[in-house]
């Protein structure tokens, strides 16, 4: 299993009525995961990943964001409550490809 860890600054995303959070992934790590991207891909170039932010593990996936030049990562808000994130703090993350 490929795995990555990065520390990132979540941001927030608005639209739609929503309010989402996210990390961009760091552009080496991006330009990485996007050429072990083979076959048919997912709905949106999307990225099935497993994530690690502090005790709290979870599945999700990550999209590209040609606004960003990269991949971004959204933070569900159980995941923000559990791990006291804030928007514009750090937070370190640990990133492994889930096969489809």
């Amino acid at each position: 299993m490929t795995e990555y860890e990065f520390e990132a600054e979540p941001w927030r995303w608005t639209g739609n009525g929503a309010q989402w959070v996210f990390v961009t992934i760091p552009e080496d790590i991006a330009d990485e995961v996007e050429s072990l991207q083979t076959g048919q891909g997912r709905g949106f170039g999307a990225v099935r990943v497993r994530v690690t932010i502090g005790t709290t593990t979870w599945e999700t996936s990550m999209f590209p964001s040609t606004e960003h030049s990269s991949y971004i990562l959204p933070l569900k808000a159980a995941v923000r409550t559990a791990e006291r994130i804030v928007v514009g703090s750090a937070v370190n993350a640990h990133i492994a490809l889930v096969q489809a």
